[in-house]
């Protein structure tokens, strides 16, 4: 990397973290020792837990699987050095430096997809956009699972491109671990491995198996995708494994995540279903769990989150025409041009967000389009934007839910910026 490079990367980096500190401070201004989201409350209170060494469970004794343990280990060293009544401000001074990793992360992906210029225009696209900046220090699990989302696909792109089969074994290997990490923090990422297998060879098929250097796929390793997916696969099992036998040994059964999963699938389908979250109803379910007979043998948290996700299956099965109801409404709320929430509607946050979310997002979707037939390295960079849309029109929706997807989106709409100014270029030679 030349000078002048690393020394602009160092001052897009120092900036990214300054706007997001200063943004974590004036948020604690506001919020003072509470935070505002209850994901938030029970991140910390794990947090707490893992660093003074009392049992990981959450709410009660019996909520020993709620949540996976990537994020609390992250803010476990807090406690560690703070103790325990640690302000919260420093788990928002942890997510402006994870934030800031964002940054990088995405300022990487689009100089090795496209060119520098891409790389830099992405870069600073990323460090002030509203959305990335403030789910950096919300304390909430996006600030985590970003840097990771984009590492898990910088490591693919790197396994995928590689010359050497050994070095794509391992890059792969080590792209299944960042995916293993990545779904420790957030639950939601476990199946975008098979997804982007799946829909990626689909993809390539239509597409007359042509890789995006424009070599048949039969040239040379015509089951690359699969075997560089069962690489993934290895290093994923390899990070979650303590987890699953973790699990396994408390409550008796295979846990992939963890017991919440019915709980938020009867948050999104059910008779009080909006589209937003309100996990009230959950209180009344676990009481009546309490009263009912059960062998020894079943956990409580085994019998909710049996009994919630199906109970939300079989009203999905009952209420066909609601369920795609829900699904345009959870769709329209997570791909919203400003806040969904009441307390977010001032308009000069509205036309904030309004204003750098629009020309993202259409920037996006044209450099989608324009890299169409580039293949798998550019299709991963949208695949994200779908994965999320599919899982949240049937869980609950938000603009939270697609702001990962938003910084790979960044690295298409630099790209198609570069791609148009170059054409521009070319014009007036």
């Amino acid at each position: 990397m030349k000078r002048t490079t690393r020394r602009e990367l160092v001052l897009l980096l120092a900036a990214a973290f300054v706007l997001r500190l200063a943004a974590g401070f004036w948020w604690q201004s506001r919020a003072g020792d509470g935070f505002g989201f209850g994901d938030s409350e029970s991140y910390w209170a794990l947090g707490r837990a893992i660093a003074s060494g009392e049992p990981y469970r959450f709410g009660n004794a019996e909520s020993r699987v709620f949540r996976t343990p990537g994020y609390p280990l992250l803010l476990a060293p807090l406690f560690f050095v703070g103790g325990p009544e640690t302000s919260p401000i420093w788990g928002r001074v942890l997510g402006a430096f994870l934030g800031t990793l964002s940054v990088l992360g995405v300022w990487w992906l689009a100089r090795r997809l496209f060119d520098p210029k891409a790389g830099r225009i992405a870069g600073a696209m990323a460090a002030v956009y509203p959305e990335a900046v403030a789910g950096s220090v919300l304390v909430l699990s996006e600030a985590p699972f970003c840097p990771l989302m984009l590492a898990n696909l910088g490591l693919w792109i790197a396994a995928w491109r590689s010359d050497s089969p050994r070095r794509a074994f391992w890059t792969a290997c080590a792209a299944g671990a960042t995916a293993g990490a990545a779904i420790l923090v957030r639950p939601s990422w476990l199946l975008f491995l098979p997804f982007g297998l799946a829909v990626g060879l689909i993809l390539e098929r239509a597409a007359g198996r042509k890789q995006d250097r424009g070599e048949s796929v039969s040239s040379r390793w015509n089951c690359r995708p699969l075997w560089l997916g069962a690489a993934m696969l290895l290093g994923l099992v390899v990070v979650m494994a303590p987890w699953w036998i973790r699990n396994a040994a408390i409550v008796g059964r295979f846990v992939p995540t963890s017991l919440e999963v019915g709980a938020s699938l009867a948050d999104g389908l059910g008779p009080q279903a909006t589209g937003a979250s309100d996990m009230a109803f959950v209180d009344r379910v676990i009481e009546q769990e309490r009263l009912a007979p059960s062998g020894p043998d079943v956990p409580l948290e085994v019998r909710l989150d049996r009994r919630l996700r199906g109970d939300a299956l079989d009203w999905a099965r009952r209420h066909p025409g609601r369920v795609v109801w829900l699904a345009g409404v959870k769709f329209v709320r997570m791909w919203n041009i400003w806040p969904n929430e009441a307390s977010l509607s001032a308009w000069p946050l509205r036309f904030l967000v309004m204003l750098t979310y629009v020309p993202v997002v259409l920037l996006g979707i044209l450099g989608a389009a324009k890299t169409i037939r580039q293949g798998w390295p550019y299709w991963l960079c949208w695949f994200p934007a779908v994965y999320f849309t599919l899982l949240h029109v049937v869980f609950v929706s938000s603009i939270r839910y697609r702001q990962p997807a938003m910084l790979t989106l960044i690295v298409l709409a630099a790209g198609a910026v570069v791609q148009w100014q170059s054409g521009r270029k070319g014009i007036r030679d």
